[in-house]
């Protein structure tokens, strides 16, 4: 993924150091580190977080597009939302749950629990949708209604 150049590029650009991102979502640290550097993946939720913090979009993070923020944006996050609007995505493609989770090489049963909003979905797995469909990660977390696709 390529988040980590634009998350550490925004730390840098706003003087704020590793450790009050780490304080700010509650992490050591030492862990935060490693999801900048992308030694480890970050959870979405942090990443969400982060993207509030700079007041940013999540495809700006990305580098979906290279607007920094979309006008509508919501700093909120509804699992039932971003389940119904995956399941959405995955009808109007004509993907089967099964084909989708073929294509992100993860269970079926996890897409069910995306789409019924038991779980938020994976951060590779978000990004691989999005990447691979040309779909905003802002508007399938429900952080927007628009735009739905990225240009």
């Amino acid at each position: 993924m390529i988040y980590s150049e634009k998350i550490r590029d925004l730390r840098e650009y706003e003087d704020v150091k590793q450790a009050d991102i780490a304080r700010f979502l509650d992490l050591d640290p030492v862990v935060y580190g490693h999801f900048e550097r992308e030694e480890t993946i970050m959870p979405i939720k942090h990443l969400m977080n982060v993207a509030n913090y700079f007041d940013v979009s999540l495809d700006y993070i990305f580098n979906f597009n290279n607007l920094k923020k979309y006008d509508n944006i919501q700093n909120i996050f509804d699992k039932t939302i971003a389940g119904k609007r995956l399941k959405e995505f995955r009808k109007e493609n004509k993907l089967t749950q099964d084909k989708l989770a073929k294509i992100l090489n993860i269970g079926q049963s996890t897409i069910a629990e995306y789409e019924r909003g038991t779980n938020i979905i994976a951060t590779p797995f978000l990004y691989t949708i999005c990447k691979k469909y040309k779909i905003s990660a802002d508007y399938l977390l429900g952080r927007i209604d628009e735009p739905k696709y990225l240009k």
